[in-house]
C-alpha cells in the first residue's frame, strides 16, 4: 500500500520492510512486509493497537533501526545499505524528530537547542528562516530562556523549530502531543499542520490519539506489523471505527 499520490515521487519510501527480533520459534516480527511512500508537503499519521508495530516503523523509516529485510529510501537516498556515520550525517542533515519528552538540553538556551543540530553538523544557520521559523512560533522573545523557565507548550515550539530550522525531508513526530494539555496540544498539531501547508514539510507522526489524527492529511492504520488500512481526510468518528476493527484483527 502506497500513501503517495499518484505521479508524484516520494520523498519517503519503505519497500517490503521487515523487522524482527530474536530466531527461530522465538521469533516476533514487529514489521512485516510493509511497502508505503509518503510524498513531500503530506502529513500522515500512523495509528494502531499497543503492539502493532508503530514505533518500530518510525524507527526503520528514521534510520535508528536497521531492517531485517526490505529497503528505506529517503530523498534518493538509500539508508538500508550505508554504514552508521553515513545514516548519523542524513539524520542530521535530511531528518526532523519532535518527541513526546522534548529532548532538550536543559542548561542550553532556547536558540542554542534550536541551533544544536546544524552545530551538529557543522552548517551555517539561515537566519531570515529562522527568524521567521522562532517569530511564526511566537518563542522570538524567549530565546534567551532555558528549558526550565518555559512552559510545556513553549519548550515543545522550540523542538518544532530546531526541526524546522534544518529544512529536513521529513519530520517524524513520537506521540507528539502527550506531555502537553489539550490547548497546547492543539497549538502544536495547528503549527505541524501550518508547516505542511506553507512549508511544503513532509511529516509522519505515530499517535495513539484520534483527534490528533484528525489534523493529518491521512491515517495508517496497523495490526500486527503490517497495514491494515488507510483513512484519506480522517475524521474522529472514522478513525474509531477503524480502531474497533483493527482490534477484531
Amino acid at each position: 500500500m502506497s500513501t503517495t499520490e499518484p505521479g508524484s515521487a516520494p520523498v519517503l519510501e519503505a519497500v517490503d520492510l521487515v523487522k524482527r527480533y530474536g530466531a527461530g520459534e522465538a521469533a516476533v516480527t514487529a514489521v512485516d512486509r510493509i511497502s508505503v511512500g509518503f510524498s513531500r508537503g503530506g502529513f500522515t499519521a500512523v495509528m494502531g493497537p499497543s503492539g502493532s508495530g508503530k514505533s518500530t516503523l518510525m524507527h526503520l523509516l528514521a534510520g535508528l533501526d536497521a531492517p531485517t529485510e526490505g529497503r528505506v529510501v529517503l530523498d534518493g537516498a538509500d539508508l538500508t545499505h550505508m554504514d552508521d556515520r553515513s545514516r548519523t550525517r542524513i539524520r542530521r542533515n535530511r531528518i526532523g524528530f519532535i518527541f513526546q519528552a522534548f529532548n532538550l538540553l536543559p542548561t542550553f538556551t532556547a536558540e542554542q537547542n534550536i541551533l544544536l543540530p546544524l552545530k551538529l553538523s557543522k552548517r551555517r544557520p539561515d537566519q531570515a528562516l529562522f527568524d521567521r521559523i522562532v517569530a511564526d512560533l511566537g518563542i522570538a522573545d524567549r530565546l534567551s530562556h532555558r528549558p526550565g523557565e518555559l512552559s510545556g507548550g513553549q519548550q515543545q515550539r522550540v523542538a518544532i523549530a530546531r526541526a524546522l530550522l534544518t529544512e529536513p525531508a521529513v519530520i517524524f513526530a513520537d506521540e507528539p502531543t502527550g506531555a502537553l494539555d489539550i490547548a497546547a496540544g492543539r497549538e502544536l498539531l495547528t503549527r505541524l499542520r501550518s508547516a505542511c501547508v506553507e512549508m511544503g514539510q513532509t511529516i509522519v507522526m505515530v499517535t495513539h490519539d484520534p483527534v490528533a489524527a484528525t489534523y493529518a492529511d491521512q491515517v495508517l492504520m496497523l495490526a500486527d506489523g503490517a497495514v491494515h488500512g488507510r483513512i484519506e481526510q480522517p475524521t474522529t468518528d472514522g478513525i474509531l471505527a477503524s480502531m474497533k476493527q483493527l482490534e477484531e484483527v
